[in-house]
């Protein structure tokens, strides 16, 4: 690449990262795209992963494919561990540092567990493909153990599933594991009845799907309870263990004995956001100005989870979804346009697509503008926009016909167990992209935040 040219970096191939390279395919610039992984990774379908719908190759992409036609764009396979503002350069835990004229972080979140990382050996979230096969292989091993366990107490608890949180992630989990138990494995057990495991979705508010209107939380907890789900909202999760998770509920203790829990309570930003050397708010995420710059660094950009975006003039923030980080991502190269062509920056301005969660099977809860609906019309709208979403066509061809599979066959196409027969093994959570270890926050956004 050449030196005389401006020279743009960009931390994490996730939506806001890939939006920005696209971005600038025709400028006068070289693209300097750095991630951890090799793949681009669409987050919003990685339950369909972790409840063996899909197979990881349908939601994945190899970053450098997605980019081959762009010639003025290299792809470096790296995890980077710091930012010197000063001297422009982008320090990676191996090799030499990357210089930038502008750079554009876009590390995405991680998981937090409130304080408690240890918890994350025991429920495990869902940012990585990593998680969703670990989720998939304890669920299925869950059922085989209970085909052959004498003891009816350990049997129950081996058919015991619960997830935490019931943000867009949660309701959607816990919906594919009602799914899998009353339909999938009916037919493949002779010792035990799939039908029978209980699936408890956990909730330490009021109502599930808090950032939708309360009617439509409503109707997805209803459409929920009779796929089979029971739903325990209140309920403040105060331990987990291998063994079940321990609740309060208005006061008093209780506890549900379970063998595989699903964790979708809450995120945090990575931790480029302290890189980055400006001040954070309480989820890590930098309070970036109006055109998406870092206070004090016009030429250092940050987008998607990781930034604190305004929105509407008032408290409020730009919700972490796919959508937003797409936005800002084109939005920080088209600034970056601007600077080179000597024109003034203008401000970020959110368009709001609305906001789609599948509950099951022809089953989801849609929020467009003012429309506000749920069941199969929703459902084909959640179909639509994430086949649409999704990255090179093949992907689509085959994520459309494993779902119309799994629909008229109530199969699922991927229920395979990898890794070996021994439990879960206790491992910490992982982290979404480029950046180095999460910093958790009792600040839970909406696990929607995952596919940036």
């Amino acid at each position: 690449m050449s030196e005389t040219r401006a020279q743009v970096v960009i931390l994490g191939g996730g939506f806001g990262g890939l939006a920005a390279a696209r971005a600038l395919a025709r400028a006068p610039v070289d693209v300097t795209l750095i991630d951890r992984r090799n793949h681009h990774l669409f987050q919003p379908l990685l339950y369909q992963v972790a409840t063996a719908a899909l197979s990881p190759g349908e939601i994945a992409t190899p970053i450098r494919r997605i980019v081959r036609e762009q010639q003025n764009c290299s792809v470096i396979l790296a995890e980077a561990e710091g930012i010197d503002a000063a001297r422009r350069e982008v320090r990676l835990r191996e090799g030499a540092p990357i210089r930038f004229d502008h750079l554009i972080v876009a590390t995405g979140a991680a998981h937090s567990f409130f304080g408690h990382d240890e918890w994350g050996a025991f429920a495990p979230g869902l940012k990585t493909l990593e998680d969703a096969l670990d989720i998939r292989r304890r669920t299925l091993l869950a059922y085989e153990q209970a085909e052959r366990e004498e003891d009816p107490h350990e049997r129950r608890a081996l058919l015991t599933f619960v997830v935490i949180g019931a943000g867009p992630t949660g309701v959607e989990m816990a919906g594919a594991l009602a799914e899998i138990a009353r339909h999938v494995l009916t037919r493949d057990f002779r010792r035990i009845d799939p039908a029978s495991a209980r699936i408890a979705l956990i909730e330490a508010g009021p109502r599930i799907l808090p950032s939708y209107s309360p009617e439509l939380s409503r109707k997805a907890r209803a459409r929920l309870t009779k796929m089979g789900v029971e739903v325990l909202t209140n309920h403040r999760v105060i331990g987990l263990d291998a063994q079940g998770v321990s609740l309060e509920v208005e006061g008093h203790l209780s506890r549900i004995e379970a063998r595989t829990l699903v964790w979708g309570a809450g995120v945090a930003a990575s931790a480029m956001g302290k890189a980055v050397g400006v001040p954070t708010d309480r989820a890590g995420r930098v309070l970036v100005e109006p055109d998406l710059s870092a206070p004090g660094a016009p030429n250092l950009f940050v987008i998607g989870d990781l930034a604190a975006v305004r929105w509407k003039g008032d408290d409020s923030f730009v919700p972490g979804v796919a959508p937003a980080a797409q936005q800002e991502g084109r939005h920080a190269a088209k600034m970056i346009l601007a600077d080179l062509a000597g024109k003034p920056r203008k401000p970020f301005r959110y368009l709001d697509k609305g906001s789609l969660a599948t509950i099951g099977r022809a089953a989801a809860v849609a929020e467009v503008g003012q429309l506000r609906t749920e069941g199969l019309f929703a459902w084909l709208l959640w179909l639509v926009v994430h086949i649409a979403t999704l990255i090179g066509f093949r992907n689509r061809l085959l994520v459309l016909a494993q779902w119309a599979f799994s629909y008229l066959r109530f199969e699922r196409g991927a229920r395979l167990i990898t890794g070996g027969l021994q439990g879960p093994p206790d491992s910490a959570p992982r982290e979404l992209s480029a950046g180095a270890e999460a910093t958790p926050t009792p600040a839970s956004r909406s696990p929607q935040a995952r596919p940036r």
